[in-house]
């Protein structure tokens, strides 16, 4: 750095101390800022790794993508239903639901989603037939049962699909 401004011998000496004063401030103000900058960038660092994290997804939505379930049960109007020929026949089987929506369910598949605060699990499928979706009540969801329900009014049908892990 230089502080030589066309003064004498005497001049410059003052001025050599002044200016090396000076650079010494300026060397710890630089230290001092170094360090809030360094403060700054470790704390967006923080924060950005806090933004990232993964969603939380419910406890239902963990019940039904934590195994592959198998029909037990499925009943319309209180009668079996799962024979050949039967309404509910393309239910029977396996059925997964896959984190990413996605999920067979039986002898179709398609995708699924929880809606009405997981109280409700609806289906979409070409496969389904005559509808484009099956909007389903959850009556029981633990890590050895799903018991869904589905009414209809006309024709009146009550139909109780249930599960168990496989």
């Amino acid at each position: 750095m230089f502080c030589n401004f066309g003064l004498g011998e005497d001049a410059i000496s003052l001025w050599k101390e002044d200016c090396n004063a000076d650079f010494m401030i300026d060397k710890t103000l630089n230290r001092s800022g170094m360090k809030k900058i360094v403060l700054l960038m470790f704390l967006v660092a923080v924060f950005a790794a806090g933004a990232c994290k993964k969603e939380k997804t419910s406890d239902r939505f963990d019940l039904l993508t934590a195994h592959i379930w198998t029909s037990d049960s499925l009943l319309l109007n209180g009668v079996d239903a799962s024979g050949p020929g039967e309404k509910l026949e393309i239910f029977k089987g396996d059925v997964q639901f896959n984190k990413d929506g996605t999920g067979t369910f039986g002898q179709f598949s398609g995708t699924w989603s929880l809606a009405d605060n997981d109280q409700s699990l609806v289906i979409e499928s070409p496969s389904l037939p005559d509808i484009d979706y099956l909007s389903t009540h959850i009556v029981e969801l633990t890590q050895t049962s799903l018991k869904v329900t589905i009414s209809y009014l006309s024709p009146p049908m009550d139909i109780r699909m249930t599960f168990k892990p496989k």
